[in-house]
C-alpha cells in the first residue's frame, strides 16, 4: 500500500530518507552508530550492565565485541525500520524468508486464532510484513509515544501493509471482542516488556536472573484458546533476515511462559547481538 499525497507532505523527512537504496541507508547506519555509541554512548551503561550479567562466563573482551555489534544492529533496525515507509512487497520478499510458513498456513486454514508471542529479537518491527505472507486479519499491540507526531509516524510505519496497531491498554478487551465474535485473527503481544509495579507479573529464570514477566498472554490463550507461536530471526547479512515459527505450548511441567522463555534465552545465547539489550529489562527486583 502507497502512502497518501498527506503522509508523504506530513512525514517529508523520513519518506525521502526512505526512497535511498539499502546501500546508501546503511552508510547512514554506519554514521548513526558513531553518533549513538561513540559519542552519545547512548544507554551504554545499561548495555554493559545486561550483558555482564547475562553472561558472566564471557571475558571483558567478548562482552565489548557482543556490544559493539548490538549497537550497529540497533542502528540497522532504525533505518530499515524507516525503509517500510517505501519498500515494496517484492523487495521485502527477497529479504524476510519464512522458514516454516506451513505452520502458520495449518492455522489459516483451520481459522484458528495466532498469538504471536514475540520479542525484542531479530528485527521485530518487520513482523508487520507478515500480512504479506499470510492472509488473516493481524492486529498488534503498543504502548503509545507521548511524542505525538512520532507516535503517527510509527503508526504508518506499522500498518502500511494491513497490520492493525492497538493500544496495550484496550488489548485485552479486543481479544475477548474477537473471541466473542468468532473472528480468526493474528495477534503480536512482544513478551520480554519489563511490567509495571502494579501489573499482574510471575517471577522466572532468565538468562541468570530473577526476572519479572507479564501474565497477560498466558491469561489471554487460557482463555481464547489459539495457536501461540514464537517467532525466531535469524540475521544472515545486513537487511537479510530469516524467520522461523515455534509453537508454545503448555505441557503438564511447563507453563506457556516457561517455554518461551526457553525459546527465548535460546535465541539470545545464539546470536546475542540481536536482542535489545538497551531495553531496562531488569529494573523491577523481586
Amino acid at each position: 500500500m502507497k502512502l497518501t499525497h498527506i503522509a508523504r507532505l506530513k512525514f517529508f523527512p523520513f519518506y525521502l530518507i526512505s526512497l535511498l537504496p539499502m546501500p546508501i541507508l546503511y552508510l547512514i547506519s554506519d554514521v548513526l552508530y558513531i553518533i549513538v555509541y561513540k559519542v552519545v554512548s547512548y544507554r551504554e551503561k545499561v548495555v554493559r550492565y545486561n550483558l555482564v550479567n547475562a553472561f558472566p562466563e564471557r571475558t571483558g573482551y567478548e562482552i565489548n565485541i557482543i556490544e559493539k555489534k548490538f549497537y550497529h544492529h540497533l542502528c540497522d533496525i532504525a533505518v530499515e525500520a524507516i525503509k517500510t515507509l517505501t519498500i515494496s512487497e517484492k523487495e521485502i520478499k527477497k529479504r524476510l524468508i519464512i522458514r516454516n510458513p506451513e505452520l502458520l498456513l495449518d492455522f489459516q486454514k483451520k481459522h484458528q486464532s495466532i498469538l504471536m508471542y514475540a520479542a525484542h529479537q531479530g528485527n521485530w518491527e518487520w513482523l508487520v510484513y507478515l500480512p504479506i505472507y499470510f492472509q488473516i486479519p493481524s492486529y498488534t499491540f503498543y504502548k503509545p509515544l507521548k511524542n505525538g507526531y512520532f507516535n503517527e509516524l510509527f503508526l504508518t510505519i506499522r500498518e502500511r501493509f494491513g497490520v492493525k496497531c492497538i493500544a496495550a491498554k484496550k488489548g485485552y478487551r479486543t481479544i475477548i471482542r474477537q473471541k466473542n465474535e468468532n473472528l480468526s485473527v493474528m495477534n503480536c503481544i512482544i513478551g520480554d516488556q519489563s511490567p509495571k509495579r502494579k501489573q499482574a507479573k510471575i517471577w522466572k529464570e532468565f538468562m541468570n536472573r530473577e526476572t519479572a514477566f507479564l501474565t497477560g498472554a498466558e491469561k489471554i490463550a487460557d482463555r481464547t484458546g489459539p495457536a501461540v507461536v514464537f517467532p525466531n530471526f535469524r540475521k544472515i547479512k545486513r537487511g537479510h533476515y530469516e524467520l522461523q515459527f515455534h509453537i508454545v505450548e503448555k505441557t503438564e511441567t511447563s507453563s506457556i511462559i516457561d517455554n518461551y522463555i526457553k525459546l527465548l534465552e535460546s535465541s539470545i545465547r545464539k546470536s546475542p547481538e540481536l536482542w535489545l539489550w538497551s531495553h531496562k529489562r531488569w529494573k523491577l527486583s523481586s
